[in-house]
């Protein structure tokens, strides 16, 4: 069965390419121009992933991401034209999965958008009974669960799957390069911003004090790791 993927662009031509490229791969492809027509695709068909891009009229493409981060795990790869630092932190924080700067070669896109297809497609195959136990927190990769003292926490996909990745090996450092390839399954494409960013919106949610975090550690000059009990 063929994924279907929405793509948000204001910009005709762009939108249209993309999509063209999309359906030869063999996607079935929705498209939007603005926030609110992209809401609107998303409550008639779910899509599998979303490409949005970030310059949209009315609502931007962060705060699209932001509305649909309140209910939903769905991928979302950004599209920006800038790659500043700032705004690649500000679309990661907005809850993007990834980001891909224009003017951006297709493979590339398509590189990003099959490995994030691939990780959703595990999360929803994963049935190992297995539950971590870290500090205040319990997670079960069975269920996609965390909780924190007893209280489900809301975390993405991304999130889960970084928290699931440390807390399966406690005390091990993990490089960011290792978690590029074990959490988004890049080899090559992969950013270390991704890992910074998504570590920064993970103590968020799980720690006491994110600026003073005692579960997931940051090992200087070598990676992350959360602590063993």
């Amino acid at each position: 069965m063929s994924h279907r993927l929405l793509v948000v662009d204001d910009d005709r031509s762009i939108r249209e390419i993309t999509r063209m490229a999309l359906e030869e791969e063999g996607y079935v492809v929705d498209t939007a121009v603005d926030a609110e027509e992209a809401l609107e695709a998303i409550r008639r068909n779910v899509p599998d992933l979303l490409v949005l891009d970030v310059m949209l009229p009315g609502r931007d493409g962060f705060e699209l991401a932001r509305e649909i981060r309140k209910t939903s795990n769905l991928p979302i790869i950004l599209l920006t034209a800038k790659s500043d630092t700032i705004d690649v932190v500000v679309g990661l924080e907005s809850g993007a999965d990834d980001y891909v700067t224009k003017p951006f070669e297709m493979r590339e896109l398509l590189a990003r958008m099959r490995s994030l297809l691939r990780r959703a497609q595990a999360d929803e195959d994963e049935d190992a009974p297995t539950v971590y136990r870290v500090g205040p927190l319990e997670i079960r990769p069975d269920e996609g669960v965390v909780r924190r003292n007893g209280e489900q926490l809301s975390l993405t996909r991304t999130e889960f799957r970084l928290l699931t990745t440390l807390a399966s090996k406690a005390g091990r450092i993990f490089s960011r390069e290792q978690l590029l390839s074990e959490v988004w399954g890049y080899d090559y494409f992969g950013d270390a911003r991704l890992v910074d960013v998504h570590i920064r919106r993970l103590r968020s949610k799980i720690e006491d004090d994110p600026h003073d975090p005692g579960i997931i550690q940051t090992v200087r000059g070598m990676g992350y790791k959360v602590a063993e009990e």
